[in-house]
């Protein structure tokens, strides 16, 4: 304590900072809580849900939100007392309910913290019964890309014997070349023709970069051997080993649960036209922890081989048409479920026993697993699920899940409800799963 000549007792400077910086720590700590804790709950409760029309969907989502639903057309069993206004039901996440609608559409469900705060609108779609064939057998993928990809730039080492990087901060990683000197591209060896002859005037790309187009100029570099290039790595075609899910009543059919990517970059490739082929596994790579194991077979890439044509690639996978749709049921059926079934949408999974379709045999077989956990709330599209091998003759054969398994339909209680898309690299015997509405979705868009 200090005293003042007036006799005062002045608190010491020192502990009243202390005091404040105290209070500043308590509110920082409170704001702290308060954001993770509305991460929490936004990531638990998914942007979509959906509910079969007619029917009762039971929900015990466990989280303190309430909701509310603006719409006539949906009924709550579980109606609380509250405030809110006529033609609005409202719901207590954090208890047990059920969501019952008498007509398809869309409807707004607005989330509210301790009743009033709005943190999250959630959109409910009504939508029709869907049954589709779930499959399970090995397909062969090839892939042109939409333009050609630049996966990376390089030095060229010139006539005069000096290194030169051309391209360099002006193509970048991802880069599609779509046009040179106002030709389009077909394949890369068009894009070489044109570099070489250019006689090292600037050659003009016309580029997509994301969702927009620019226009380039990169000028080749003459090397010791009277060829000029551009220093760039690039790519026009892919293809490999993977797994049909589903094919519909209409000739739709979806494959592996999540992109393809380039192997270099990362990156999801663009598309341009494709098929998936009739393929064999003749070599089964075992898979333990810490080196995923694969699938490696022939396809038979020809006319009376091919299943389908690729039109989408995307996060939840690719998709496209059966060839003939006509004989869909002969195509793909695998003996084990050789009609449509119902899929499960996200609400109705459960964590335990369930079963894979996959072709690791020389043909199509069910093997038992395990659904370990559910992220209703998971943004990335293909790790909704996390699944575990526990079929002991699978493990046997494969160590667990591999390369090439991608795609293999998940069915629980009669139901297609995902397919499998990643392996765990520490445990092969676990891996993710994606929900099958969401592959489904892509195909109704």
């Amino acid at each position: 304590m200090h005293k003042s000549q007036t006799g005062e007792i002045n608190a010491d400077p020192r502990k009243s900072r202390y005091r404040r910086f105290l209070v500043l720590f308590l509110i920082l700590d409170v704001i702290g809580i308060f954001l993770f804790s509305y991460y929490i709950l936004n990531k638990a409760i998914p942007d979509k849900v959906r509910i079969l029309v007619d029917k009762s969907q039971s929900f015990n989502l466990k989280v303190p939100i309430s909701a509310e639903i603006e719409s006539d057309d949906v009924t709550v069993s579980q109606i609380t007392k509250s405030n809110v206004p006529a033609g609005q039901l409202h719901i207590d996440l954090n208890k047990p309910f059920q969501l019952q609608a008498n007509k398809t559409g869309s409807y707004k469900v607005n989330l509210k913290l301790f009743g009033w705060l709005s943190i999250k609108n959630i959109s409910l779609d009504v939508i029709d019964t869907i049954e589709v064939i779930p499959c399970g057998g090995t397909i062969g993928i090839t892939l042109e890309t939409d333009g050609i990809l630049v996966l990376g730039t390089s030095e060229v080492m010139s006539k005069d014997g000096m290194n030169y990087e051309p391209a360099l901060n002006i193509l970048k990683t991802g880069d599609y070349i779509m046009e040179a000197n106002n030709q389009s591209l077909s394949n890369k060896e068009v894009l070489i023709k044109i570099i070489q002859a250019s006689n090292g005037e600037p050659v003009s790309l016309k580029v997509r970069r994301d969702s927009e187009y620019v226009t380039l100029k990169v000028q080749p570099v003459a090397t010791a051997t009277g060829e000029y290039k551009i220093g760039t790595w690039i790519r026009d075609d892919t293809q490999g080993i993977g797994t049909l899910t589903f094919v519909t009543t209409t000739g739709d059919y979806g494959a592996l649960g999540h992109g393809i990517t380039d192997v270099d970059t990362g990156l999801l490739m663009s598309v341009k036209t494709g098929g998936i082929y009739d393929a064999e596994v003749v070599n089964i790579i075992k898979g333990k922890a810490g080196q995923p194991g694969e699938l490696s077979g022939v396809i038979h890439e020809n006319t009376l081989n091919k299943i389908g044509s690729i039109t989408k690639n995307t996060p939840q996978g690719i998709f496209g048409r059966i060839v003939n749709t006509s004989d869909i049921y002969k195509r793909v059926s695998n003996n084990i479920y050789n009609n449509a079934i119902p899929i499960a949408l996200k609400q109705e999974i459960k964590i335990g026993d369930a079963s894979i379709l996959c072709n690791v045999e020389g043909q199509i077989k069910e093997y038992k697993i395990s659904i370990e956990s559910i992220d209703f709330g998971n943004k990335t599209h293909s790790k909704g699920l996390v699944i575990k091998i526990t079929d002991e003759h699978l493990k046997d054969l494969t160590g667990g899940i591999v390369q090439g398994m991608s795609g293999s339909p998940i069915i629980q209680n009669g139901k297609l409800v995902g397919a499998v898309t990643h392996v765990f690299i520490r445990d092969a015997s676990m891996g993710y799963g994606t929900f099958i509405e969401n592959m489904l979705e892509i195909i109704q868009q």
